[in-house]
């Protein structure tokens, strides 16, 4: 479950996306351009403590780009560079984002998704005591036959940046899909796939193949 708050972001999430997308090597670069949401989807931190978001933005008209991330209330030891930047939340007050793919905590919920069948978080807003529901604006689904017994992940032992961003660890291999629609399936890996708003037809978002 995701607990969020009404709160004001400085900067936004977008803002930052804007300044942080065009360094990296697999953002479908363009004439600078307005950075757009189309959708997002969280999972759930099994000890709660960071927030887990992907979000699916489009600059100006082109290639839908997803971009997944790690919001912490302290800097994460060693991950410098995989620092997004950080936002004063008007509720929590600092925060650190970070590029979820080099964040130990991605790869659990992730392989738990794909493999384990762990379902994206439940949003609820809390409104003077009393919790809100949210809808999600996505759905996603898994294609693994068996997801019941995931394999226990430890973290990434390592990360290559590219379209699809590799992430290796010691249990299983996962790859995450940047540009949307852009690259191949691929055969024999379980595969988690999104549909939203405008795109009803199921769009792979990441794989996964156990070691």
């Amino acid at each position: 479950m995701a607990l969020l708050h009404r709160a004001e972001l400085r900067p936004s999430k977008l803002e930052l996306l804007a300044a942080w997308l065009p360094g990296q090597g697999w953002f479908d670069s363009g004439p600078p351009a307005e950075v757009t949401r189309v959708a997002a989807y969280r999972f759930d931190d099994p000890a709660g403590a960071v927030g887990v978001e992907t979000l699916l933005v489009r600059v100006g008209d082109g290639s839908v780009h997803q971009v997944p991330l790690t919001y912490r209330g302290a800097p994460l030891d060693g991950a410098d560079d995989r620092l997004v930047g950080t936002v004063h939340h008007s509720v929590l007050g600092p925060r650190w984002v970070y590029d979820a793919c080099g964040d130990p905590v991605y790869p659990v919920v992730l392989t738990a998704a794909i493999l384990g069948g762990a379902a994206q978080a439940q949003e609820f807003f809390e409104v003077d005591g009393v919790r809100e529901y949210r809808a999600p604006n996505m759905e996603i689904t898994s294609s693994a036959a068996d997801r019941t017994d995931p394999p226990t992940v430890a973290g990434p032992l390592r990360v290559t940046d590219s379209d699809p961003t590799l992430i290796v660890t010691d249990t299983v291999e996962l790859a995450v899909v940047r540009r949307l629609g852009a690259g191949a399936v691929r055969p024999g890996a379980a595969t988690l796939a999104g549909t939203w708003p405008g795109q009803p037809t199921p769009v792979p978002l990441a794989y996964a193949v156990p070691r």
